[in-house]
């Protein structure tokens, strides 16, 4: 294993760090528990937003703080779901008196520990909604699951539901906002190398030189199948298809088409699926009106990729083209 850390058990930590000394205009990071929030948080009369989930996938979800997106987001160790501690501290940093909306990952630890701090909030007076994202079609179940994994569409609800909110929308408007996008959005990866966790020092499966895994899920859970290495456009075909026909999408819809890089995985390919996804859609009668391409939910070091598909209307166009500006999303200001 070859990283540039100190020590595995304390790689998280002085990331956190990391972050605070790179970006203190635009978050303050918490240590003990850890979570990070936006620089001017609490924002009174505005519903705060809240994600998190195990850390190795940046820039999701401590990249996504800051105005236009994320109030809060609570990094766990790598691959491990955040305590609720962790969760109802993030809350109570940035509840500025509108309500906060927690939104999970479909993960059973994310799961649990949300809800659990959900309950705690409460307990408090808080007015907390949940909304959890399922947004895998590759399989039902996983190692982590019960349910659909939730991938791809989380960096497009945290988006989407950022823009509402900075436009003060109500609590449960914007939790709404957060269920049409994972109603509408579909998503599959697949890997060609596995990923390495620190604390593990090893690959986490076995993955031949030939071979290929379509399916796979952003903590190298196993896919749909494991097959021979083909080209970028037959790889393309399988993700796209079995996306598109589980809505299903179809002839005259409109799309946001967000490309995803795995951590291993270099812009120039990331840009050739691009290519061969607008031209299978354009065959489809399906139109891409948005994009996002570029490694924003990492497994680690893995290289590979996932397609997610959002169906868009003019609502959902409108919230996406709002300003935003945090490390990992920025544009409009």
């Amino acid at each position: 294993m070859k990283k540039l850390i100190n020590r595995p058990e304390d790689a998280v930590a002085e990331a956190l760090m990391g972050v605070a000394a790179a970006h203190a205009d635009r978050v303050r990071v918490h240590i003990g528990p850890n979570y990070i929030v936006r620089a001017d948080a609490p924002v009174r009369g505005k519903v705060a937003i809240v994600s998190g989930g195990g850390s190795g996938h940046e820039p999701m979800h401590g990249g996504f703080v800051g105005m236009g997106m994320l109030d809060a987001a609570c990094p766990g160790e790598v691959f491990t779901s955040p305590t609720p501690d962790q969760m109802l501290a993030a809350s109570q940093a940035v509840d500025g008196g509108a309500g906060v909306l927690h939104i999970v990952k479909n993960y059973t630890g994310d799961v649990m520990n949300f809800e659990m701090a959900a309950e705690l909030a409460q307990d408090e007076g808080m007015e907390v909604e949940q909304v959890v994202i399922d947004d895998d079609v590759a399989v039902k179940d996983s190692l982590y699951t019960a349910g659909r994994r939730g991938v791809g569409a989380t960096v497009l609800a945290e988006k989407i539901c950022g823009a509402a909110a900075e436009l003060r929308r109500p609590l449960a408007e914007v939790a709404g906002l957060c269920r049409k996008v994972n109603a509408n959005a579909r998503s599959m990866g697949v890997a060609l190398t596995s990923c390495t966790v620190p604390m593990a020092g090893r690959p986490t499966f076995a993955l031949g030189d030939d071979e290929i895994e379509l399916g796979v899920g952003i903590h190298g859970e196993p896919g749909r199948e494991r097959r021979k290495l083909a080209s970028a456009h037959d790889i393309v075909e399988a993700l796209a298809t079995a996306v598109v026909d589980d809505l299903p999408f179809g002839p005259g819809d409109k799309v946001l088409a967000f490309v995803n890089g795995m951590g291993g995985t270099p812009l120039l390919e990331l840009y050739v699926v691009y290519g061969e996804l607008h031209e299978l859609l354009e065959g489809r009668g399906i139109s891409i009106t948005r994009n996002l391409i570029g490694s924003y939910i990492t497994s680690l070091d893995m290289a590979g990729c996932s397609i997610t598909l959002l169906r868009l209307d003019d609502e959902l166009t409108a919230l996406w083209d709002a300003p935003v500006s945090t490390t990992g999303l920025r544009w409009g200001v």
